[in-house]
């Protein structure tokens, strides 16, 4: 008897344990819980220049080819002095010298191959009135950096932070290079575009005051809405608003534009059409493991939504979240930043899937009008495969990460409901993060007219191997008797060149022959076969077996 009593225990603990690790998720069709608005379709890079080299180009062209809606793409250097010079964290475009009498000097040729590069491309500006040309700065010496991964990252804060020694001669400037844009891309287009100025102005990145920033807005903003009445003029760009120096400097800058004396006019207030902030997460070594830190991100954002909407008269203004990334640095690498070891591997691509739909749910929460966050990861020209940097192709070579913008790609219409027995509710991993035994297994759904889409990612904080997550998707509202059904997956099988690169040796230089294989490895690729399949009564039910942070698309056309 005592034994038979034991082989049940036994059999109730296996039951328990394949139960644990199964994940029922539920999703309504016929439940929309607002728009699927692409805020993912942006990006962005510390160095303009990049834009126009060869895999820069590649990387835009297959940017702007991830949906039918605009991507938007942000850089800083946009104006500082200096000939397109290619390092890390810098560029220049030289647009502002003066002559002998002191008289401006415009050259708008590097900035206009920046923008054409863009714009023949389908890609439209976030465009940043940054940094301090040299002759304007009123600290000019010393000026451009010389940073490289691993040296102290206050080092690159020179010259070129310092407000104008001529309030007037900037404004000029803007006045010029607003004027310039309408010129050579015409008045329709450039009111599509985003401009703002300067980047984190609440630490070194800006040299002075916040009143001395609320000042500059003052004259940009002023000189930008004389070239350019209808033009879309925003900021602070601040960092985390997490951080109370970073929410106070936001708060002194929004008060500022609702009801302080505005320094060019006199009058009360600055115009303001859309407001930035930035959202960084937290990565760590722990027990020789990364491990990430989505909570720290996500109360960044929680907060700046807060921020902003307690403003009656900002509150529905458009949000772009000016850099929403797991971490802060692109341009340190994991040798010298191990904690970024997540860059290359489907660690960054489940990280991206969980956020991104938490963003939806903040917004929601906050009833924030979050236009964009901008990824601030793109490619670093000339460097090592795999180096470890924060981008979204090496040397040609499309990460995991860059699939997870093509899944987004794939859905539109209408957010619809999901629910589930195992999920994070987005409160939890903003005030959490994602630890402990459970995983983070959930979904983000769509509805189009003809189509549906549902992401489910398999998500963890700690980077270490796991068993597969067992998932039961139940589909209802289906409105046609079958349906066309496509199942595309991010692991390490499938859409994931660094696992190939791996396999490979980790060469430092591949032959033509193993670069054209990557390049292949670095599209996102269906799981089985697309296949036609019969709903009943509108609806669907499937099993999936889904890898530790393993990201699937199940996309349906009709």
């Amino acid at each position: 008897m005592k034994k038979i009593i034991l082989i049940l225990f036994a059999l109730i603990g296996s039951y328990q344990s394949f139960a644990q690790k199964t994940t029922t998720i539920n999703v309504d069709f016929n439940k929309s819980i607002g728009e699927m608005y692409p805020f993912w379709a942006f990006f962005g890079a510390d160095e303009p220049n990049y834009a126009y080299m060869k895999d820069g180009k590649k990387l835009l062209s297959e940017l702007s080819t991830l949906s039918p809606v605009p991507v938007y793409f942000r850089a800083h250097n946009m104006l500082t002095s200096g000939h397109d010079t290619l390092t890390l964290k810098w560029g220049s475009t030289n647009v502002y010298t003066e002559d002998a009498k002191g008289n401006p000097v415009y050259d708008w040729t590097i900035v206009d191959k920046i923008f054409d590069t863009y714009l023949q491309r389908g890609i439209k500006p976030v465009a940043q009135f940054s940094f301090m040309p040299e002759v304007l700065s009123s600290k000019p010496k010393p000026y451009e950096h010389h940073w490289q991964p691993g040296m102290p990252y206050n080092d690159i804060y020179k010259g070129w932070t310092y407000p104008p020694k001529d309030y007037k001669k900037w404004a000029n400037l803007v006045y010029e290079w607003v004027k310039h844009s309408v010129a050579r891309y015409g008045k329709a287009e450039v009111e599509t575009w985003y401009w703002e100025l300067w980047n984190e102005p609440n630490i070194g990145y800006w040299s002075g005051t916040v009143q001395e920033y609320c000042k500059l807005y003052d004259y940009t903003a002023d000189a930008a809405k004389r070239a350019l009445p209808t033009i879309k003029m925003g900021g602070p760009e601040t960092t985390g608003p997490s951080w109370n120096k970073a929410a106070d400097f936001l708060n002194i800058f929004l008060k500022h534009c609702v009801s302080d004396t505005n320094y060019v006019t006199g009058k009360i207030g600055s115009p303001l059409d859309f407001i930035s902030f930035h959202a960084k997460g937290s990565p760590k070594i722990v027990d020789g493991h990364v491990q990430m830190n989505m909570g720290t991100q996500l109360r960044d954002i929680s907060e700046g939504f807060r921020i902003v909407t307690s403003y009656p008269t900002l509150k529905n203004l458009p949000i772009i979240i000016g850099e929403s990334d797991p971490e802060g640095c692109a341009a340190c690498g994991m040798k010298t930043n191990p904690q970024n070891a997540y860059r290359n591997g489907t660690m960054y691509s489940s990280y991206t899937a969980a956020s991104f739909a938490r963003k939806y749910a903040l917004a929601d929460f906050h009833k924030a009008n979050l236009l964009g966050a901008i990824s601030w990861s793109f490619e670093f020209e000339n460097q090592p495969y795999f180096y470890g940097f924060r981008d979204l192709a090496t040397n040609g070579i499309d990460k995991p990460v860059l699939n997870v913008f093509r899944m987004f790609g794939m859905m539109s219409g209408k957010r619809v409901e999901v629910k589930g027995n195992q999920n994070y509710h987005f409160t939890m991993v903003r005030d959490s993060s994602v630890r402990g035994k459970n995983a983070d297994i959930d979904a983000l759904a769509s509805k189009d007219a003809h189509s549906a889409a549902v992401m489910l990612w398999h998500y963890h904080d700690d980077d270490v191997q796991g068993t597969n997550a067992n998932i039961e998707v139940n589909l209802k509202g289906f409105t046609a008797k079958q349906v066309n059904f496509h199942h595309y997956r991010i692991d390490n099988e499938n859409s994931n060149s660094y696992e190939v690169w791996k396999k490979m040796g980790s060469p430092e230089n591949p032959t033509n022959e193993q670069i054209t294989i990557l390049e292949k490895a670095g599209q996102l690729t269906l799981l089985t076969s697309p296949s036609y399949v019969k709903t009943q009564n509108g609806e669907l039910k499937m099993t999936i077996s889904l890898p530790r942070q393993g990201v699937s698309l199940l996309k349906f056309d009709w």
